[in-house]
């Protein structure tokens, strides 16, 4: 009996380790997306001034990566 109470516990503390693992890990990867959604608003808004202060570059260069955008995709 005692040797099926120690493999209890010690199974007990096993899943208590993962299950803190596991915790930790989905807070890391929480944290994560969380700085990758905020470089991506910081990307954004970094468009969104360069488009302001250049606008016929901007104009240009969409427009020069819609025609090789184009040609990529027809395959000639």
């Amino acid at each position: 009996m005692e040797a099926i109470d120690k493999a209890a516990k010690t199974a007990h503390e096993t899943v208590d380790k993962i299950a803190g693992a596991t915790t930790h890990a989905a807070e890391s990867i929480g944290d994560k997306g969380q700085q990758l959604k905020n470089t991506e608003q910081q990307l954004l808004e970094n468009c969104r001034g360069y488009v302001r202060d250049n606008p016929i570059t901007s104009l240009g260069i969409a427009v020069a990566a819609g025609f090789l955008l184009s040609r990529v995709i027809s395959g000639r």
